[in-house]
């Protein structure tokens, strides 16, 4: 009988140490222009609700921008589908937002970055993208990144996909 309270014991912290944490990695959506690269165009707009489209059912628990306009627009119809509130963070400090992440257990976030940061926060949480280098063009890339935490560490499975329709030129 003594065996068994240690045992069960064991078994209920190995399990509360287990754990899978889904991230969501996007670019935001497209830009007016570079002369006004604070807003979202109309494309970009369409972008930001098929984005939501995409996400709406996926039990997104938090979603994090950076504080410009654009990147919470893009996050804007989802937020408001979900009831969240946005949350900033520095884009220059991806590795304080890398660690934020990696802190949370159980969840599902939605990062909206640059083209600049994107590919560095999956990096930071320990995927190994395909790019190189996100495109100035490109603004439909969608990362997902399950983080496996078990009792014999963390694994990271990512998927790279794209959303909503291509933009004319």
């Amino acid at each position: 009988m003594r065996l068994r309270f240690p045992a069960l014991l064991f078994l209920a912290f190995s399990l509360a140490a287990c754990s899978t944490t889904t991230v969501y990695i996007v670019r935001h959506a497209e830009k007016v222009d570079e002369t006004d690269s604070t807003d979202l165009s109309p494309a970009g707009k369409q972008r930001a609700i098929a984005l939501a489209d995409t996400l709406a059912k996926r039990g997104i628990d938090s979603i994090f921008t950076t504080p410009y306009r654009r990147t919470r627009q893009t996050a804007e119809p989802l937020a408001q589908r979900l009831s969240l509130q946005l949350v900033d963070y520095a884009p220059k400090l991806t590795s304080a937002l890398v660690d934020r992440v990696n802190r949370i257990r159980t969840k599902t976030v939605l990062v909206v970055g640059h083209s600049n940061t994107v590919l560095d926060i999956a990096r930071g949480l320990g995927a190994s993208p395909t790019l190189r280098t996100i495109e100035s063009g490109d603004f439909d890339n969608l990362f997902v990144l399950r983080i496996k935490r078990g009792l014999f560490g963390r694994t990271i499975d990512l998927s790279e996909k794209t959303y909503g329709q291509p933009t004319q030129p």
